[in-house]
């Protein structure tokens, strides 16, 4: 939808120019007396919090679950008179810049709401929020057919002599408000506008349906099953519910009987996605695409879907020799275990990659948490951050109400010149009813406000770490260490994508882009000069050891191959249902097909398991992003920081290139300006390919 086009998306979105360099730069605030140090902060069993009342993230409104129809109703009142100054304003920037507060009024409660609604511990707030999103998703879809509302807009755009005197950040954001019109159906005649209105909403309806659906367990009547596995599902009456496909449970028969109990078509989700898919496929039809695809890819680093076909099709043929030796190591493995039933089947593959590691590297989370305190990892943040960007965390003294929960953190983002650049609440502990889910949520976007004052960005980090035990701190396991690391990946692009407008903010930026920064910082995480800075014995104080470190790195590239090679297959699929229709086959067929030309692992009869792929709903179309963001960061890392991974220089030249613009430039003139060559599609593949290779240094000392 045009004014939640930067909002709605959790965290794929639109992104803007930097605006460092001005007089209305950030405030130059001093430290403040009320800021401590990071790592002190997280190792503290509780925050102190400050004298005085405040409402939800320093919302006064929000001291209460009825504070959210004030807020609301405040916003809607609002967006009213900016409709109205929009549509007599003549055509010039000013134009932009009042489309971007009517998206910053309404994306300022729903893109809060659509955080509080999945995690605030209480109910109330809960349903206060998911109502504020339903008003406010019902208010967008008048405006996406406000035709008097895009007129002002297109009489902008057809305007040549002032179109060409505007920058090229307001022209991009003024051409994405339009683009967002557009692909609600604006330009079409009234019955087709009510047509494309009508499939929105019930593609929305299709798509909540869908994921509640691809989470649901199933039952089957416990007598079927050997008695001796009935114990690892849950009894209920005469019936067994299998909610997941127990990939790492030792027993070849259980992960069996779950592969198939769990992804048995289930007709009612079958026929969800088929509607979703053909609903999808009319909408992009109707407002002019030739596919779904198509639509989705506009404005993308990979741009059409003929390109991220070229791209899969690539990658595949690179990978496919290294992925028969991982498929005939887990034989041999298998083999070994099972001599019976030894032919390699899809639920064999992440129980058999995993022994592979285990048993090749010892690598024992065990062993690597007492030195990743969580303390110690936020100080290791920290230190990166001041070398790579000047720039420090601090934690801040909440006010009574501020926060939801009294384990969440929050710190203040501060540059040494340029001050304080936005805040970050760390809502990291695990608590009931919250969410299983690593995340990052703009809370509010950064934008130039009108008195030239810069409004500072607000983000919510949400990872689910244990409790502390009595007297230890935190301890992180490698995989929640390089969570954390991508997650605040993610949050620095926030802070520091300080752009004038707030529809293109810090994560506000086309999906294949967003994730770079976040997957970066997952190397600098792999790195040991980086870990040796903060990993120390919680107890002791000891370092941990060089080799222990790269024991770990090199585990992570044993069945790589197979890996990636399953991802390619999940990003071909979703090409696929997005493409040309009507699909020539059924969804299960297409699956069938393309799960033994790509993966190579057969595909097992009864079994559905797009039914569960619940990535088609925030990443239909879209789901080979996270391999071409890998592929980029892959290439900023070796080309940028593998030499030196604290190059201040090189952090700068990141920070310019590539964090400052958020959606406010097309992604590929971003990546070119970071590598100063344009990437070809080779050049991705050989870039995800090469990090399989194994380091021989670390291969000899481990032999």
């Amino acid at each position: 939808s045009a004014m939640l086009a930067g909002c709605r998306r959790a965290l794929p979105a639109a992104l803007g120019r930097a605006v460092r360099g001005r007089a209305a730069g950030p405030s130059r605030r001093a430290v403040s007396t009320s800021w401590c140090p990071v790592g002190a902060a997280f190792d503290a069993a509780a925050c102190s919090v400050a004298q005085g009342s405040f409402g939800l993230f320093g919302v006064p409104e929000l001291s209460c679950p009825e504070g959210f129809q004030e807020a609301q109703d405040k916003a809607l009142q609002e967006s009213e008179q900016l409709v109205q100054k929009a549509c007599s304003t003549p055509p010039g920037p000013e134009t932009v810049m009042i489309f971007d507060q009517l998206s910053d009024a309404l994306c300022r409660v729903a893109d809060l709401a659509d955080f509080v609604k999945i995690a605030h511990p209480d109910f109330a707030f809960r349903e206060a929020a998911e109502e504020a999103c339903r008003n406010i998703g019902t208010v967008v879809e008048k405006l996406n057919t406000d035709v008097e509302l895009c007129q002002s807009l297109r009489r902008l755009l057809a305007d040549e002599v002032v179109m060409s005197s505007l920058d090229p950040e307001t022209r991009r954001v003024a051409e994405l408000f339009m683009f967002d019109f557009e692909i609600s159906g604006i330009h079409l005649d009234e019955e087709k506008r009510k047509k494309a209105v009508n499939l929105n909403v019930r593609i929305l309806d299709l798509c909540n349906e869908f994921l509640t659906g691809a989470h649901l367990p199933n039952k089957i009547d416990k007598h079927v099953l050997p008695e001796h596995i009935r114990y690892n599902f849950t009894a209920e009456g005469n019936y067994l519910q299998v909610a997941g496909l127990h990939a790492d449970c030792p027993d070849d028969l259980v992960r069996e009987a779950a592969y198939k109990i769990f992804l048995y078509p289930n007709a009612e989700q079958l026929s969800r996605l088929e509607e979703l898919l053909a609903s999808r496929n009319s909408l992009a039809q109707l407002v002019g695409y030739d596919t779904f695809a198509h639509r989705a890819l506009q404005g993308t680093m990979a741009k059409t879907p003929e390109t991220v076909t070229q791209f899969l099709e690539k990658l595949s043929d690179q990978l496919s020799k290294r992925t028969q030796k991982d498929f005939e190591m887990m034989t041999k493995m298998k083999m070994k275990l099972n001599p019976q039933n030894s032919k390699l089947m899809p639920w064999d593959h992440p129980y058999y990659s995993g022994a592979l590691r285990a048993e090749r590297y010892n690598i024992d989370p065990g062993l690597y948490c007492p030195f990743f305190s969580l303390g110690a990892c936020m100080e290791g943040l920290n230190s990166l951050f001041s070398q790579l960007l000047g720039i420090s965390l601090y934690a801040e003294q909440t006010q009574r109400g501020e926060v939801w929960s009294e384990d969440v953190r929050k710190l203040a983002v501060v540059h040494e010149t340029e001050g304080l650049l936005g805040y970050i609440y760390c809502d990291f502990f695990q608590r009931p009813d919250k969410p299983h889910q690593d995340c990052h949520f703009t809370v509010r976007g950064g934008r130039l406000r009108e008195n030239g004052e810069y409004q500072l960005p607000v983000v919510v980090l949400m990872l689910s770490l244990p409790h502390s035990a009595r007297g230890t701190p935190t301890l992180l396991s490698p995989g929640m260490m390089e969570n954390l690391f991508h997650e605040m990946g993610h949050a620095m692009h926030s802070m520091l994508g300080r752009t004038r407008y707030q529809h293109v903010t810090g994560t506000r930026c086309p999906t294949d882009f967003a994730e770079v920064p976040s997957i970066l910082m997952e190397y600098f995480a792999n790195d040991y000069r980086v870990v040796n800075q903060f990993a120390r014995h919680y107890k002791t104080g000891q370092p941990l050891p060089k080799n222990m470190v790269s024991r770990l790195c090199e585990s992570k590239k044993v069945c790589a191959a197979a890996d990636m090679q399953l991802q390619v297959f999940y990003a071909a699929l979703d090409q696929i249902y997005h493409g040309k229709h009507p699909l020539k086959k059924s969804t299960t067929e297409l699956l069938k097909e393309t799960q033994e030309k790509i993966y190579g692992l057969p595909y097992v009869p009864n079994t559905a398991w797009q039914l569960r792929f619940s990535h088609l709903v925030g990443y239909g179309a879209k789901y080979y992003s996270y391999l071409m963001s890998r592929a980029v960061a892959s290439m900023v890392w070796k080309q940028c920081f593998a030499q030196d991974p604290f190059d201040r220089a090189m952090g700068e030249r990141y920070r310019r290139e590539m964090l400052a613009h958020g959606g406010g430039k097309e992604p590929i003139l971003m990546v070119q300006g970071m590598l100063q060559k344009s990437p070809s599609v080779e050049d991705f593949v050989d870039a995800l390919v090469s990090d399989l290779d194994q380091d021989f240094e670390t291969f000899i000392m481990d032999s």
